[in-house]
């Protein structure tokens, strides 16, 4: 049964999310019919969009693909679903696929912006994509090497996953840090070394700072080592960050640079785009611990009611995933 009538969530920008309903306009050539099974939230980003915390400085750069509405709320934001194509071009039809679309139970998008999973990939795990992609990203600009030493502070989704993978070059020796000691067991089973905060190694030849908090972007210039490089991966919005540029951080010729998804890796630009750098993140999911980095899953229907305890700081969840009526078994 062809579907006319979608429900979308909504961020009014105040601490408030509403579902509303709207109208699916007729397919057009080369357009897809989805009926979404899950979504997840990027909790660091979403949690600035719900409270209206984007500087309208960055409103144009921030923009999700499919997102309407503005920063400042009410805004339909969001870019991880997976779902199953239901009506458009016959090769497509049944697939199940990713798409960087807001949280929506059914949608149209152009087939150049939506991936079919690996076979191996379950739809359940696939909503881990984007942050998989924003981790690449990350390991990308951290250029590490075989053999670096490497630290992660901050166990959030992002920062599992950047350790997840900075652990599979070749002898490196990477350690997570983060400040909550229950993160221990997930970067045992991820393979990799864990610390609190306090005992974290240092000399490192790579810091990459995750926790979202200014402290820990602090104490990774602390933990690197001497001409040691520090990617900042964490974004805050509107807020102010005060560092320790004086003291120690010249002599020690400290490199801190930003990443940011939106944009490839400059040596990798003459050869890569943003749908081969996704299609990549898919084809990496297909480990069944990165399970373990979905600790939470709720209705589509319980988002308005939900959104309000997931984005607080004090929120101990790590990818929270949506699933929708039409989810099934996959």
């Amino acid at each position: 049964m062809k579907r006319r009538e979608a429900q979308a969530f909504w961020s009014l920008g105040n601490g408030e999310g509403e579902l509303r309903k709207e109208a699916l306009a007729p397919l057009k050539f080369n357009e897809l019919l989805i009926e979404t099974h899950f979504s997840a939230i990027s909790r660091g980003t979403e949690s600035l969009v719900f409270h209206g915390l984007v500087p309208e400085s960055e409103w144009q750069r921030m923009r999700a693909p499919f997102q309407a509405g503005d920063f400042g709320g009410p805004v339909k934001y969001g870019y991880a679903s997976v779902g199953r194509v239901i009506e458009g071009d016959a090769a497509w039809l049944g697939r199940s696929v990713f798409c960087l679309y807001p949280h929506q139970d059914y949608y149209i998008a152009p087939s150049e912006m939506v991936l079919s999973l690996p076979e191996a990939l379950p739809e359940s795990r696939a909503v881990l994509a984007a942050n998989m992609e924003t981790a690449i990203n990350g390991v990308w600009d951290a250029a590490i090497a075989p053999g670096d030493r490497v630290t992660v502070v901050g166990g959030g989704v992002v920062g599992l996953l950047v350790a997840y993978l900075a652990g599979r070059i070749p002898g490196t020796e990477v350690t997570l840090s983060d400040i909550k000691p229950e993160r221990a067991d997930i970067a045992r089973v991820l393979g990799v070394e864990f610390t609190l905060s306090q005992q974290a190694p240092s000399n490192n030849d790579v810091v990459i700072h995750c926790s979202g908090h200014s402290e820990g972007l602090m104490r990774a210039l602390e933990l690197a080592g001497f001409e040691g490089r520090v990617v900042e991966m964490s974004w805050y919005g509107n807020q102010s960050v005060t560092l320790p540029l004086g003291e120690a951080f010249h002599s020690r010729r400290l490199t801190l640079r930003s990443s940011q998804v939106g944009e490839l890796d400059p040596s990798r630009k003459p050869r890569w785009n943003h749908r081969r750098r996704l299609a990549l993140a898919l084809s990496l999911l297909s480990d069944p611990v990165l399970d373990q980095l979905i600790s939470g899953d709720c209705a589509f229907e319980a988002l308005p009611m939900l959104m309000p305890q997931l984005t607080r700081a004090e929120s101990d969840v790590l990818c929270q995933r949506v699933h929708y009526y039409g989810a099934g078994d996959n």
